[in-house]
């Protein structure tokens, strides 16, 4: 094997597709909105409130996300009845989109992103993104919000609001920062007013940026050389975007000319396919399985056609290396979050082990979604947690199976004929009908008149009660129904 085959990190800046973010007219991201919202109840059982915003739902505020939570050195001690009580009104910020059924996610910690700059109102403390891994540079953003705070609360009277440094700050100058901050307190003062002039709760008072402005604010830098567009009105309004906003991206903001679609061109389609299939290669021969629960993702590692390796040690170190840097990509893309159990191939060596948990992180260093892991349990299983604060990519493209219901599979044919023998002695022990009428898939009837004939013979014999088959093509595989004559 190579060193690429070992697990060494790839380049895939123009090969693999990294994150992909879906949004739709009818089902657009709330992430970032801001609501006058109504709390219509409160419940110290869980420390949470439910807020009317106007969804279909209200949305969930738990205590620790409310300005005392993040200020409070007990977090146990917060008592949410406290903190809000019935009907009050409160501004709120979607902090997580509505997963699995239930109502999205609200926090009263407003934040307000800019390009360089968050910018805290409810709080009143600096901070740099932990990215930014380099102390001078850290002390040196620090010191400029700090100062650039001081002038602003000469003139403005949000003087006491906070502020972060976000990872593309690192080598931005003052001016920067500052243009920043100022357009920050703005807005926050806009949001002050509409709150103020708001007729009722619940309203929408802020709306985030459409997605794809927020993506190129929030992914788009030096490194980048291109951001493609494919619909001319986006293209128009990202180029406006950049040219006030990224000056330095001037020029690299291009409209798709070629014949293909944009997405087939760029190999997207295909990567889209990819993502969403239950089974990832690895270039060794060994594979990935991932399989989506209620409570949790799961992935086996498996070596595949390496099985007949001479040592099966070196074997299970370079397929778990290769999954080491793979499983990260594969979150990140599937947009997978939660709780995540890794099954790898069983390593004895502590060595090796350290190797395999070193090339995760290593791996997962880039993703901007809070990744952690734990190392290798008794068991041999490695257990992540990522932040997830939207659906997952399976759920955002497919529906649950009309044919299995989400489960993945259906009973076989053999299984539903010997559920309607046990349906037939039934009706026919209540002797209302001379005749019955089963009706079923064509593969459940195609067995019933060969295999299982004999057993349906003498099923009628016994009863003496005549059975009659009928291919209902509307029906599925684990489907029938008895009908009396």
């Amino acid at each position: 094997l190579d060193d690429a085959q070992l697990g060494e990190r790839r380049d895939v800046a123009h090969k693999e597709l990294l994150e992909l973010h879906v949004e739709r007219a009818d089902a657009s991201s709330l992430i970032g909105n801001l609501y006058w919202g109504r709390a219509c109840r409160v419940v110290p059982g869980i420390q949470a409130a439910f807020v009317d915003i106007g969804l279909a739902r209200p949305g969930f505020l738990h205590a620790r996300d409310m300005p005392a939570g993040r200020s409070s050195d007990d977090r146990a001690a917060l008592d949410i009845a406290q903190l809000v009580c019935e009907q009050q009104r409160l501004l709120v910020q979607v902090i997580k989109d509505p997963l699995n059924g239930k109502g999205v996610r609200l926090g009263a910690n407003i934040t307000l992103a800019g390009r360089h700059v968050v910018l805290l109102p409810c709080d009143n403390h600096v901070a740099v993104s932990q990215r930014i891994e380099d102390q001078a540079e850290r002390e040196r953003l620090t010191e400029m919000l700090e100062s650039i705070r001081v002038e602003l609360g000469q003139e403005q009277r949000q003087a006491r609001c906070g502020c972060i440094a976000r990872t593309v700050a690192q080598g931005a100058c003052r001016e920067q920062l500052r243009a920043d901050f100022e357009a920050l307190l703005a807005r926050w003062q806009s949001i002050e007013d509409r709150c103020s002039a708001a007729p009722g709760a619940p309203t929408l008072i802020f709306e985030e940026l459409p997605m794809h402005v927020r993506m190129v604010r929030d992914l788009a830098g030096p490194e980048v050389d291109a951001i493609v567009v494919d619909h001319d009105a986006t293209w128009e309004r990202l180029k406006r975007y950049v040219d006030t906003c990224l000056p330095a991206l001037r020029g690299r903001v291009r409209r798709h000319a070629g014949d293909a679609p944009l997405f087939a061109a760029a190999g997207v389609e295909n990567a889209i396919c990819r993502a969403l299939d239950q089974r990832v290669p690895l270039p060794s021969g060994g594979h990935l399985v991932i399989e989506h629960t209620e409570a949790m993702t799961t992935i086996d590692v498996n070596s595949g056609t390496r099985l007949a390796s001479a040592n099966l040690r070196t074997t299970a170190l370079h397929t778990n290396l290769q999954a080491a840097y793979a499983i990260p990509r594969q979150l990140r893309v599937r947009n997978i979050g939660g709780i995540v159990v890794v099954d790898f191939i069983d390593m004895d060596d502590i060595d090796h082990q350290q190797q395999v948990m070193a090339a995760l992180l290593d791996a997962a260093r880039d993703d901007p979604a809070r990744f952690r892991a734990t190392g290798f349990s008794p068991l041999g299983l490695v257990e992540i947690s990522r932040r997830r604060t939207r659906e997952t990519l399976l759920r955002q493209l497919c529906d649950v199976c009309s044919v299995c219901a989400g489960h993945g599979y259906v009973k076989s044919p053999q299984t539903v004929c010997y559920d309607i023998f046990r349906a037939l002695r039934w009706r026919m022990r209540l002797g209302h009908a001379t005749a019955l009428v089963v009706r079923a898939g064509q593969s459940v009837v195609d067995r019933l008149r060969n295999e299982e004939a004999t057993h349906l013979a003498a099923l009628c014999r016994h009863a003496g009660q005549r059975v009659r088959l009928q291919v209902d093509a509307r029906l599925g595989v684990a489907e029938f129904k008895l009908e009396s004559h």
